[in-house]
C-alpha cells in the first residue's frame, strides 16, 4: 500500500512514537511505561474491577494482574472487595499512587509546556486541535 495517506500514517507513527520515547525520559520514578500507563487508567476510571481496566487498557487480564500486583506492591493501589460481587475486586488509587502519578505528570508536562512555548501561537492552535484528533484515533 502507498500514496500520500500511507506516507502521512508512516511519518504521525514515527513522529508520535519519537515524542512517547522523549516524554517517557522525563520519568522521575522506576515505573515502566505499562505501570504508568495503568496508573493514570486507574486514576480516570476510579475504582474498578480489573477486568474494565484491562478492557481499558486493551490488555489481557492477566497481563494487567501482573502489572496491578506491582503497583499494590509499591504501595500505590489499592484492592478493595467489589460492594456488590463477593467474587471481584475493585482497584483504586492510593495516596502514594496520586501523589506520583502527579509529580511524574507534572515533570513530563512542564518540559512539554516548555517546548510549547517557543512555538508560534499557531501551531500551538495547531497542536491542541491535533491532540483532539489523537485522541479519536486512539479511542477508535
Amino acid at each position: 500500500m502507498d500514496g500520500p495517506d500511507y506516507t502521512h500514517a508512516h511519518e504521525l507513527a514515527r513522529s508520535v512514537a519519537r515524542l512517547n520515547r522523549r516524554l517517557r525520559q522525563e520519568r522521575l520514578s522506576d515505573l515502566t511505561p505499562s505501570q504508568l500507563a495503568v496508573l493514570g487508567t486507574v486514576c480516570t476510571m476510579g475504582p474498578a474491577t480489573p477486568s474494565a481496566v484491562a478492557a481499558r487498557e486493551r490488555v489481557q487480564p492477566p497481563t494487567l494482574t501482573r502489572t496491578l500486583n506491582s503497583l499494590a506492591e509499591a504501595g500505590l493501589v489499592v484492592r478493595e472487595p467489589h460492594p456488590d460481587d463477593g467474587r471481584q475486586v475493585l482497584v483504586s488509587m492510593s495516596q502514594l499512587g496520586e501523589t506520583t502519578l502527579e509529580r511524574e505528570r507534572d515533570r513530563r508536562d512542564e518540559w512539554l509546556a516548555g517546548q510549547l512555548a517557543a512555538l508560534p501561537v499557531p501551531q500551538r492552535a495547531l497542536l491542541g486541535e491535533a491532540a483532539d484528533l489523537l485522541h479519536r484515533i486512539a479511542d477508535a
